[in-house]
């Protein structure tokens, strides 16, 4: 039997490792499974892909763990530029690129994400037990996992850490990723379901994966030819948005 955990910096994954390694559970792997953006660039913010590998991967190996990070053959660039070919519906999108992802069903997430993962399982020659990263104050996240097909263990609910215990645990090792310094929550960079906070953060620190963004947004024959899909909400508008909150922020600094 194999004990593997899933991993991905944020809290609750990062705090059942930990837990792991103060009780001395049987730990044989953790695994991380890193979306693209491109070949090149990451789809996880630079300052969460650099927490990630520069300062967890490290502390892990030194307590004795194997750390192995997935990765899709597909990118989120392959996703955007996939064409259609045989619509099940709307005949009309077909030879037209998918381009953005359907907030709440992104297959951004199944393709580049989870299929890795699945795969990586599908291949274990092992009976694998999955280290999840669900605290106790996320029953039906819990119920979920207890009648999965695959074994599956909470070490949060194990020793009866909620998600705030969670979070003071990685703080008290130095391992909380700078995400939860302007975000509750992680996620990529390109996520639709990115909040005001994240999408500011994105504009303001990293303008060239913003600028990106923009860019894609003017491409021809899309299906998904808005960032948010769902709600209509495109880049541009949210450009245009922080742009005039910042100027009534300066007029209000300048009055005072």
């Amino acid at each position: 039997m194999k004990h593997i955990a899933s991993f991905s910096g944020g809290k609750d994954s990062t705090a059942s490792i930990i837990l792991a390694h103060e009780h001395e559970e049987p730990l044989d792997l953790i695994i991380f499974s890193e979306v693209m953006f491109d070949k090149n660039i990451s789809g996880e913010l630079p300052e969460h892909i650099d927490f990630i590998k520069n300062k967890c991967i490290p502390k892990f190996e030194s307590w004795g763990n194997e750390v192995k990070i997935l990765r899709s053959d597909k990118t989120y660039l392959d996703c955007f530029f996939q064409t259609v070919e045989k619509p099940l519906r709307h005949a009309h999108n077909k030879g037209k690129n998918k381009g953005f992802p359907m907030a709440g069903h992104c297959n951004i997430n199944r393709d580049c994400k989870s299929k890795p993962i699945h795969e990586f399982y599908k291949n274990m020659q092992d009976e694998v037990t999955q280290y999840v990263g669900i605290a106790i104050d996320e029953e039906k996240r819990l119920e979920r996992i207890r009648i999965s097909d695959v074994p599956k263990i909470s070490l949060l609910e194990k020793y009866g850490y909620t998600e705030q215990m969670a979070f003071d645990l990685c703080k008290e090792y130095d391992l909380l990723s700078p995400i939860y310094d302007f975000a509750p929550r992680g996620g990529c960079w390109f996520c639709p379901n990115a909040r005001d906070c994240e999408l500011r953060h994105l504009r303001n620190n990293h303008r060239d994966l913003w600028n990106k963004l923009l860019e894609l947004e003017k491409t021809p024959n899309l299906i998904g030819d808005k960032w948010n899909t769902l709600t209509k909400t495109s880049i541009a508008t949210k450009e245009e948005q922080f742009r005039w909150e910042d100027a009534q922020l300066t007029v209000f600094d300048y009055l005072e």
